[in-house]
């Protein structure tokens, strides 16, 4: 991936070099959303802790639903002294591919006659306090709509490549446009109208439609790769591999198969390998919000 092309984003806090944690009461802090919405990396972590500790990675999945995207504490806490911009090649990385994302969603949003309001993205080291309660490694790359930030361990890479056999730079890249896939549906309101969905839905209702969130967060990231591509000449021979790959090693089938030897398609929330591969897709090669609509959609 060509990431020098592209525009260093000033919205990155890199908090890697301060005390983690903070006064918001560890991973219960925050007020979740509902649920079921727990962020890109947060299965594949939970699969890999149940591979270490011999824990049923999805007893771990339990215990941090909703993690992904949950709704402000009402008590902010930001960290301890003052944000500072990345200066390693990693932390660079992630500002370019930020600032590719917010070149490209500023587009399509003022076409659309509205201004895009830019996410900041937070990198930390073990654990930091959100709007959302502590955001910790184990979660995952999440966004919290309370502040409007994406976080994310810059770790998550390092299992993403060993452990889930995802390596290369698209695939990190992939990831955290993702996140800020998440960031435009709450942009567009339809985190709110998620939430308030799940109120007269049981869990397999809510469960369905969280599959369909999550694959639009999917076709939102090729939507930014078709046009981030279409201007900065990004994409390199085997980039597409890679993000494939990736939406392939965290499909819900996939993580199942491995870690309890079969599948539940009721328990799917962010939906199968095929179905993530399938909307990525989409987004690339149309590069249109309208064909990223899963909510429509008669088959994923």
């Amino acid at each position: 991936m060509k990431w020098e092309n592209n525009r260093q984003s000033d919205q990155v806090e890199d908090r890697r070099s301060q005390p983690g944690g903070g006064g918001l009461g560890g991973l219960g802090g925050g007020r979740r959303t509902g649920g079921r919405n727990i962020g890109l990396g947060t299965i594949a972590v939970a699969l890999v802790a149940g591979w270490i500790f011999g824990i049923n990675p999805m007893t771990i999945l339990g215990a941090l639903s909703g993690v992904g995207e949950m709704a402000p504490t009402g008590q902010v806490e930001t960290a301890q002294g003052p944000a500072q911009a990345p200066t390693d090649d990693m932390g660079k990385f992630v500002a370019a591919v930020l600032g590719g994302t917010e070149d490209v969603w500023g587009q399509v949003f003022q076409q659309a006659g509205s201004p895009y309001q830019k996410p900041r993205l937070v990198l930390f080291r073990g654990a930091t306090p959100t709007a959302c309660g502590t955001g910790q490694s184990a979660m995952g790359p999440f966004y919290c709509p309370g502040d409007q930030k994406v976080y994310i361990d810059l770790s998550f890479y390092d299992t993403l490549r060993r452990q889930l056999g995802a390596p290369g730079d698209f695939a990190q890249a992939y990831v955290i446009a993702h996140e800020v896939g998440h960031h435009v549906q709450n942009l567009m309101g339809i985190t709110d109208q998620m939430e308030k969905a799940r109120a007269r839905m049981n869990e397999r209702e809510y469960n369905a439609l969280s599959v369909r969130l999550e694959l639009q967060a999917d076709c939102f990231a090729g939507l930014w790769a078709h046009h981030n591509h279409k201007s900065q000449a990004i994409l390199e021979p085997g980039d597409v591999e890679e993000a494939l790959n990736a939406a392939a090693a965290i499909g819900d089938d996939a993580l199942q198969r491995k870690s309890q030897g079969q599948i539940v398609p009721d328990s799917f929330t962010h939906g199968t390998s095929a179905q993530r591969q399938r909307w990525f897709n989409a987004g690339l090669q149309s590069g249109k919000v309208q064909s990223c609509d899963t909510f429509k959609a008669t088959s994923l």
